[in-house]
């Protein structure tokens, strides 16, 4: 098995990063990190977006399921009924947000290793032959931040990066009950700044490598998210 997931993820994604790095004048692996990240997640895209639609079509129901909820409220088995009515009326599924995340997270793990080997030298031995072995990555991103040492100032920028992306996820969710204790809304309340902050503690203790990929795979959902904003902001359910 691991060495199906070397060949089949690790070894492609190890290649294209230090493609990219090569063909970047001056050799900058930060910005290489960047591009990856964006390649990877634009071929990704069509199933980030049918997530986000999911997300978006569920938080348009909420209404609903809290009319339900207080119709059937001493009657679980008609709740359940009721509500997978509901969702079949609209052509939604529950679960339709699972799925792609599921089938990316493979991707994402060997991605998020391909980036922790990308400075160690012994690992340019997973190099195709037509890649170009580039001796040694310049350690020095951007011209100012050193790959080796753990950056707090990154870690900070991935949880205010992490924050604005809670924000946007929020508004997926639809209107909530603010007056039960119990309600989606305070979950998402809870989660808009301790997430962040375990953003943070976690960034603050990884190579600034991974913190780069971290911050820009953040920064891509948050368009993401804007994009499916926008995109149902006049939609509403008949």
């Amino acid at each position: 098995m691991t060495e199906l997931y070397n060949q089949l993820l690790f070894r492609p994604l190890f290649n294209l990063l230090i493609f990219i790095y090569n063909i970047i004048p001056g050799g900058d692996f930060g910005l290489a990190i960047i591009l990856l990240t964006l390649i990877v997640r634009f071929v990704f895209f069509p199933l980030s977006i049918k997530a986000l639609v999911s997300q978006k079509e569920l938080g348009r129901l909420q209404p609903k399921i809290k009319e339900l909820q207080d119709k059937y409220k001493n009657d679980k088995q008609a709740l359940g009924r009721a509500t997978m009515e509901l969702y079949k009326e609209h052509k939604v599924n529950p679960f339709g947000g699972c799925l792609p995340i599921l089938v990316q997270l493979p991707v994402l793990i060997a991605l998020y290793s391909a980036l922790g080997s990308g400075l160690k030298p012994e690992s340019f031995s997973a190099l195709y032959s037509f890649i170009d072995n580039p001796g040694a990555i310049k350690q020095i991103a951007f011209g100012f931040i050193d790959l080796t040492h753990k950056s707090p100032y990154l870690a900070i920028l991935a949880g205010v990066m992490q924050w604005f992306q809670s924000k946007q996820a929020a508004k997926l969710q639809g209107p909530v009950d603010k007056s039960s204790p119990t309600a989606a809304f305070q979950m998402n309340k809870q989660m808009l700044y301790f997430f962040p902050v375990m953003v943070i503690i976690i960034a603050w203790n990884l190579p600034t490598g991974l913190v780069i990929y971290w911050v820009a795979a953040t920064v891509f959902s948050i368009f993401e998210q804007l994009y499916i904003n926008r995109k149902y902001k006049t939609a509403s359910l008949q």
